[in-house]
């Protein structure tokens, strides 16, 4: 043995094996190994699953709202018209729609005519948000006019006198409708008379069905073509507001001037973030908050590494002793120490990484067994707002749910390791 051995020298790599692969007659620390193996691993693999969920959570429902919805709603502030009410109409909405949809980054500008209705079906009625829209319009939204989960199809949509409209799965089954179907869409704001203004009622037929994949937006959403939509609510010669759909969601927030200026003097903007802000920034702050509490779990489990270093330098006392005497330096018996806390972190974080990525690319076919073994009661979508448990693996996640790990384990194993390197061969020796 060389007086001044390169650090982690093979002998050093030797040892430290050889005490980790110790059997119960020589004290039992091959148990604690595998129990500090196992609890790492756990720890890790709960810390990426719970990464990921929420990583593929938030994604979801930021598609869903990207892909169903306006990225951008442009309306004008209210000015009082002849009888003293507030009129937000948008008369001249043709030019609007062109100056907004001129502005850079923008993929569309469409018109929109809303209102709320009540909605009779075969024995059913429910409350819908009607939308009105032109139908080279409709057919651009992601999550209605190219979605794979739907039925039926829109080329009568748009057609002159075409008394037809586009729902929701949820609203489909809640009145009992299929294609085909006639549905009453009956509103409070309708005709005009000496006595007052009576309900509006009118029959449609229904041609698509849609899935957007959010349950809110299933249940409640209504799609009518624009000038029937007009027709409908009294909105003739204008619009409610002016649906916007640009290129990057994320950066909207700086679009919003040139947007402004496109709009007009009266025109007033409401973004998806300004809709869904508070909603993310929650999912933000619910993130760190489960990474701190798992980061922790992943320090409880790390600390089963102390524990069996600490059984480990107990049990090999008389061995420490003999090594030190053999010329084995402080440096080498604290590098020898280390290599067993550092190899059990290392292997058990390699073992809950694989573990947490495989469950979190097939966690659809492991929700749907226990979904099955349950009886189809553990996802609900109308609390959720979602139909599926979704999974996103990032890099990142990964990257800090090992980083934290490892550097754990690296930094408890010190403290053993410096306490087997500090013993006295003379004292370790006494009673031998």
């Amino acid at each position: 043995m060389s007086a001044n051995p390169p650090p982690f020298a093979p002998f050093e790599w030797q040892i430290a094996w050889r005490y980790l692969r110790a059997r119960r007659a020589e004290g039992g620390v091959s148990v604690m190994t595998w129990i500090s193996l196992i609890g790492i691993a756990l720890a890790v693999a709960a810390l990426i699953i719970t990464l990921s969920v929420r990583a593929g959570f938030r994604a979801e429902f930021v598609d869903t709202i990207l892909g169903a919805n306006a990225h951008v709603t442009i309306y004008n502030a209210g000015e009082p018209n002849d009888t003293g009410r507030l009129d937000r109409t948008i008369p001249d909405y043709t030019d609007m729609a062109a100056r907004l949809a001129a502005v850079p980054g923008v993929t569309r500008a469409a018109p929109l005519v809303k209102g709320q209705v009540m909605a009779s079906g075969v024995g059913a009625t429910t409350g819908v948000e009607v939308f009105g829209i032109a139908a080279a319009d409709l057919a651009t939204i992601p999550r209605i006019a190219q979605t794979d989960a739907f039925q039926g199809d829109l080329s009568r949509f748009g057609e002159e006198g075409g008394e037809v409209i586009a729902i929701g799965s949820g609203i489909a089954r809640g009145l009992n409708v299929t294609i085909g179907d006639r549905i009453k869409l009956i509103s409070p704001d309708g005709v005009k008379t000496p006595f007052g203004t009576s309900p509006r009622v009118k029959t449609y037929e229904v041609i698509y069905i849609f899935t957007a994949g959010r349950y809110d937006i299933d249940q409640t959403r209504v799609y009518m073509p624009f000038t029937e939509a007009q027709s409908y609510f009294n909105r003739d010669g204008v619009a409610d507001e002016i649906e916007i759909m640009v290129e990057y969601p994320e950066t909207v927030d700086d679009m919003a001037i040139p947007l402004l200026r496109a709009a007009g003097e009266r025109g007033l903007i409401w973004t998806w973030r300004d809709a869904s802000g508070s909603f993310l920034r929650a999912l933000d702050i619910e993130d760190n908050v489960m990474f701190i509490i798992l980061s922790v779990l992943v320090l409880i489990a790390s600390m089963n590494i102390v524990s069996g270093l600490i059984m480990l330098v107990k049990n090999k006392g008389r061995d420490i002793g003999i090594l030190r005497t053999m010329g084995l330096t402080e440096a080498s018996v604290l590098r020898v120490f280390f290599l067993c806390g550092a190899s059990t972190g290392l292997i058990g974080t390699l073992i809950g990484l694989t573990f947490g990525c495989l469950f979190a690319i097939y966690i659809d076919p492991i929700f749907a067994l226990v979904d099955r073994l349950s009886g189809g009661n553990v996802w609900d979508p109308s609390v959720r707002g979602i139909y599926a448990l979704p999974a996103l693996l990032q890099w990142k996640d990964v990257l800090s749910a090992v980083a934290l790990s490892l550097g754990l384990s690296f930094v408890i194993t010190i403290f053993p390791a410096r306490r087997a390197a500090r013993m006295n061969p003379v004292e370790a020796l006494r009673y031998e």
